[in-house]
């Protein structure tokens, strides 16, 4: 008896063998090779190096200026998943009948993205609310944002955990269960690559009771509203082909189209090149700098000091200007020289 959807061994011959199983369904990219998949992988790991090293240098830079722009270093942290996907796959290339190496390559594929997924959320709200402050602001939406954040951890585990689980059992109901996990889980992930569109669109067309709290050291606000709707818009178009071809069982020796090499790297990695390169190189993070520490209505424009006058530190006071400190020398002078008066008349 084989398992439902692939054409590989019997459940039997399975057992014979012992876990973790070999995957029985074709699945995206197919089972690398050394001829096509070793030097496509060498080239994209070569732009993921560059990525990182571009990524890092904005990052350190910035933070020896004295600001910390963390969406340099999410960044850095893809191109280093990426790095090791890659690696991952080449030598998965040369071992292809090791099912713990394919185990690792699939989950480092699966996990790298949503660091992207979390820095466009970050970006789609920094937008909201310079748009409308009030509603950004507000302490439920700004609880919404990290409870999306706290869902993507959750899609994270639920997905190695899923997949780890599937090559190490045979049992059809619970291979059943856990497929339905992983669809839910990258259905979920590809409504969160989408979802910084709408708040994007929603914050640019809803009107406003107060001006544009624009931030940023370049670019103006248009540019800032295009570079997130396309990124966002081709990183929901990577997550959604990748969630459709999850939903189509095929059987090993039988994919379909979507299941090539091709769609492989276009829809996943060259995506993301193209995503991590144009906010490198684009300076997103002058663009999207804000004054750090900024917590409510007027950061953004007016940074902390001016927002809070009276929470200055001493440090901040304004020193004596020249003319000041020489009246206080004169004021001295004419005290000393009444209390000597004072004294010789006495």
């Amino acid at each position: 008896m084989s398992i439902p959807g692939s054409s590989g061994p019997s459940i039997e011959d399975l057992q014979k063998m012992g876990p973790p199983y070999p995957p029985q369904a074709a699945g995206l990219g197919g089972t690398p090779t050394n001829s096509v998949d070793t030097p496509i992988s060498s080239v994209i790991l070569a732009l993921f190096i560059g990525s990182a090293i571009l990524h890092m240098t904005i990052f350190q830079r910035n933070r020896k200026r004295g600001h910390k722009f963390v969406l340099s270093g999410l960044i850095f942290g893809l191109s280093m998943a990426r790095i090791t996907a890659n690696v991952m796959r080449i030598v998965w290339a040369n071992y292809p009948r090791n099912t713990q190496i394919a185990i690792a390559a699939n989950i480092l594929t699966n996990a790298g993205v949503l660091l992207l997924f979390v820095v466009n959320l970050i970006l789609a709200q920094r937008i909201l609310r310079a748009h409308h402050p009030r509603l950004g602001w507000h302490s439920s939406v700004s609880v919404s944002f990290k409870i999306l954040y706290a869902i993507i951890v959750a899609l994270l585990v639920m997905v190695i955990i899923s997949t780890v689980y599937s090559f190490y059992t045979l049992d059809m109901h619970t291979r059943s269960q856990l497929r339905d996990i992983q669809l839910f889980a990258t259905t979920f992930l590809a409504v969160l690559a989408f979802l910084p569109i709408p708040i994007v669109l929603m914050s640019v067309l809803l009107p406003r009771k107060q001006p544009i709290e624009h931030f940023g050291k370049k670019g103006s606000m248009g540019t800032k509203v295009l570079l997130v709707l396309f990124t966002s818009a081709i990183l929901a178009l990577g997550a959604s082909f990748r969630a459709g071809v999850a939903f189509q069982v095929r059987p090993l020796n039988n994919p379909a189209w979507y299941h090539s090499k091709a769609c492989y790297y276009c829809f996943t990695y060259v995506i993301e090149i193209i995503v991590v390169y144009l906010y490198g190189l684009s300076r997103f993070d002058l663009r999207f700098h804000i004054p750090n520490g900024s917590s409510q209505p007027g950061h953004y424009s007016k940074g902390l000091v001016d927002a809070e006058p009276k929470n200055l530190p001493i440090d901040d006071e304004q020193p004596p200007s020249q003319a000041e400190e020489r009246e206080k020398e004169r004021q001295w002078e004419s005290n000393l020289q009444n209390e000597m008066d004072r004294r010789e008349s006495v």
